[in-house]
């Protein structure tokens, strides 16, 4: 008798099968879906410190633009400083080369520094230091002019040194022109201390005394002719000058800001 072949264990093998396959296939969807979880979590992560860095970064440009506020700030205070003292430098070589003119005199003054320059032959004798008869009439025909426009109630505030300098010639070694010339400063600067007593009131004096300053400078600032050889009759002078407040700051921020 033939044997009869089960049709149900075959149907049971093959749906076996298939809900194997079905699993197989779920785990592996299920896998894939895990890492795609996994490479989103990883995505938002790095999204999110992006996010950070960002806000850090922005925090940094406005402290940056910020500080670059405040400098343009300062910078526009410092230019408007700098515009205000070379204002007040104009304005006093303007105020004495009108006194001067005003009372015929000769006198030739820098345009850009203030500084007056006098022959020394008109002061002193050769290799002396002892001021002339004809110095101290020069003198006492300049100091009234000179004097009460840089001490007056407009300009004394802003002036912080009235310089006498002293220069030689380069005959002779340089220590003994430096105190030749040191000598010299200080001849027309005593004589300039007693004049003052006659021409400005308690409080001016004073003020003279604390800005006065007598330099020797030897033969280190020689004066060139045309020809550029050192002119010694050029040379050998004594220069005015007066150095306002702050000066020296305002010509390092002019040369950084140009």
């Amino acid at each position: 008798m033939r044997k009869k072949h089960n049709y149900w264990q075959s149907y049971s093998d093959l749906m076996a099968a298939l809900v194997l396959v079905l699993f197989l296939i779920v785990a592996v969807s299920m896998k894939s879906l895990t890492g795609y979880e996994d490479e989103m979590n990883k995505q938002k992560e790095a999204l999110k410190k992006q996010e950070e860095i960002m806000i850090a970064k922005e925090a940094e440009y406005q402290q940056i633009s910020s500080k670059v506020s405040d400098l343009e700030s300062e910078l526009d205070e410092k230019r408007a400083e700098i515009e205000r003292i070379i204002g007040v430098k104009a304005d006093i070589i303007k105020a004495l080369e009108e006194k001067f003119k005003a009372n015929a005199s000769s006198l030739t003054i820098d345009a850009e520094t203030g500084a007056i320059i006098f022959d020394s032959d008109i002061f002193f004798q050769k290799d002396r230091s002892v001021l002339k008869n004809e110095g101290e009439q020069s003198l006492d025909s300049f100091l009234p002019i000179y004097l009460r426009v840089l001490l007056s109630d407009e300009y004394a505030d802003s002036v912080a040194e009235i310089i006498i300098e002293g220069h030689c010639d380069t005959d002779g070694g340089f220590q003994y022109n430096l105190d030749l010339s040191q000598d010299r400063a200080l001849s027309v600067a005593y004589y300039s201390l007693d004049c003052s007593e006659s021409i400005l009131n308690a409080d001016q004096q004073e003020m003279f005394r604390k800005k006065l300053t007598a330099n020797g400078k030897s033969y280190s600032n020689p004066i060139y002719d045309s020809n550029g050889n050192i002119s010694k009759a050029k040379s050998r002078r004594v220069e005015f000058k007066f150095r306002l407040k702050d000066e020296e700051m305002i010509e390092e921020l002019r040369s950084l800001l140009k």
